[in-house]
């Protein structure tokens, strides 16, 4: 099973290139970074887990830069960005981005997408609350045909562009996406219609979840056994690990507190325990 972090890096905290080495020495497999590009401070939306809000969401690194510093300090590590809020991205400047950091990386980034809970930071950046699935949805599928086609074109509803040439590739020729949220209808629709795997945020429930998920891979005439499930952001527990290798499991990521090195490095020492057991 791969072991994998996610941590909120921002300018207080350990920064991405001192991440990287103490991931790849401690035998971790796997970052992902968040993504908030700002947070309005009139914002009326509740935080999913509670207020107040922690102070990180609004002082997060870019995930692109970060992920790229910590790939370059941790060669064969993969990184993947947990989650891009897809929707508040030109699909032409983000498929170029995650082709490039694909590229550089050697294969190995994983996109992982999301739509988002916060309506104020959505409307500054044009996006409709209401349309945020339909906008992440045409946003993959454009990004796809960039990725896989020598002349490109896209027209949705909300999104559209001409034949066009868009360059670099990715290495493999496209980039695996995963769809992050709490198991439901939506999203599993989102992940079977356009996806490559979930991402369900804390791991909970996936005894429940996964046969409803593969129930209906396999009625849209996916191969179920093809889905990647990664639980995100999950605290190791006795039993869980054993747990997710019954379900056929193949990685899962830890999450780790936004806080500086000295802080952080001894919880990487905690989690290093289950790197070493599998």
């Amino acid at each position: 099973m791969r072991i994998g972090v996610t941590v909120f890096l921002t300018d207080q905290t350990i920064g991405p290139a001192e991440l990287g080495r103490a991931l790849a020495e401690r035998g971790f497999q796997s970052y992902y970074a968040p993504e908030h590009t700002h947070i309005p401070v009139s914002r009326a939306t509740p935080a999913p887990l509670g207020e107040p809000l922690p102070d990180y969401y609004s002082r997060t690194l870019d995930p692109f830069v970060a992920l790229a510093t910590v790939a370059a300090a941790a060669p064969g590590l993969r990184v993947g960005t947990g989650i891009c809020l897809a929707a508040q991205h030109d699909p032409l400047l983000l498929a170029k981005t995650v082709a490039t950091l694909d590229l550089v990386t050697g294969g190995n980034l994983d996109l992982g997408v999301g739509f988002g809970w916060n309506k104020e930071e959505m409307a500054d950046h044009g996006v409709d609350f209401g349309t945020r699935r339909e906008q992440v949805r045409e946003t993959v599928l454009a990004m796809k045909e960039l990725w896989g086609k020598e002349v490109a074109s896209y027209h949705g509803e909300h999104i559209g562009f001409d034949p066009s040439w868009s360059w670099p590739k990715p290495a493999a020729g496209s980039v695996p996406v995963l769809i992050g949220g709490a198991a439901g209808p939506k999203l599993f629709k989102a992940v079977i219609d356009y996806a490559d795997g979930w991402m369900p945020i804390g791991g909970r429930g996936l005894t429940q979840a996964m046969p409803v998920l593969r129930a209906a891979a396999e009625e849209a005439g996916r191969d179920p056994d093809a889905l990647r499930i990664v639980p995100f952001g999950t605290e190791p527990t006795p039993g869980k690990m054993e747990h997710y290798q019954a379900l056929g499991i193949e990685e899962i990521v830890f999450n780790v507190p936004s806080a500086p090195a000295d802080r952080i490095l001894p919880v990487l020492d905690d989690y290093a325990r289950y790197v070493e057991r599998e």
